[in-house]
């Protein structure tokens, strides 16, 4: 199959925008096109990026996806990915968020960061990027697709935004020098019943190493992470079905909680 042209790129980022403006799915760019290089995913999210911020968004960080097991399973895919945040997709604590406004969205718990440094390199060590970490927080990630259905190549995820639909952030609190988040246990709940747990281990061991694993990605982009950005490290469980009509809230031992509700 030829190599996909600039054009080609343009017009897949714009389609991808109008299918999440309009509620309506398109087929997984993979389906057409086999063994998409991930190269060109992130050429593809990088379009649909530009044109947002074209359009008045800020970028305000990026997230590691696909970094525990339960979630590469369920994904059917075998190494991370990544992807962009953006202001008017990040949401406080307490916010409610209108089921309607997305297509067939998930919900996973994280540990998220916000960084007190600048950080970039091709080989960072996670004691590095837990040395330009400022803050800690649990984070609710919502993921929602627009292709149409979650049968997806990585590709085909990285095109999307790395599936990223919107974020609600817990308060952030220091990371001391004693805080163990390879050991901190989420527990995530649907209307005060729990229903999914995971350690911060299974995100590639550490969260941290999720970090590291993305600053070295975003190297390789020509790219590195700014202080004061927001950088999510993956869900420690297996993404939950989002219904209408529920409060999703997940805790952990050392962590404020952080709550979103759905109407």
């Amino acid at each position: 199959m030829d190599e996909p042209d600039d054009r080609w790129i343009a017009a897949t980022a714009s389609a991808l925008l109008a299918a999440e403006h309009e509620r309506i799915p398109i087929d997984a760019l993979t389906v057409r096109r086999p063994g998409l290089p991930l190269e060109i995913a992130y050429r593809i999210q990088a379009a649909a990026v530009e044109r947002r911020i074209a359009g008045g968004a800020r970028v305000v960080g990026h997230k590691a996806g696909v970094t525990s097991r339960a979630m590469q399973e369920q994904m059917g895919v075998e190494e991370p990915d990544s992807g962009v945040l953006l202001d008017d997709r990040v949401l406080p604590t307490g916010s409610t968020l209108a089921r309607s406004a997305l297509m067939r969205p998930r919900v996973e718990a994280e540990i998220a960061f916000r960084l007190g440094c600048d950080l970039a390199g091709a080989n960072v060590s996670p004691d590095v990027a837990r040395a330009a970490v400022k803050e800690v927080f649990l984070a609710l990630e919502v993921i929602d697709t627009r292709f149409t259905g979650w049968r997806l190549t990585v590709a085909d995820s990285i095109a999307d935004n790395a599936s990223c639909a919107r974020v609600v952030t817990g308060p952030m609190v220091p990371l001391g020098a004693d805080m163990d988040l390879a050991a901190e246990l989420l527990i995530v709940s649907v209307d005060g019943t729990a229903v999914a747990t995971g350690e911060g281990s299974a995100v590639l061991g550490d969260p941290l190493r999720a970090l590291a694993w993305l600053v070295g990605r975003l190297h390789r982009a020509g790219d590195g992470l700014r202080a004061g950005q927001l950088v999510l490290a993956g869900a420690v469980h297996a993404s939950l079905p989002l219904e209408a009509r529920c409060t999703v809230r997940a805790r952990s031992s050392h962590l404020p909680p952080v709550e979103l509700h759905v109407r």
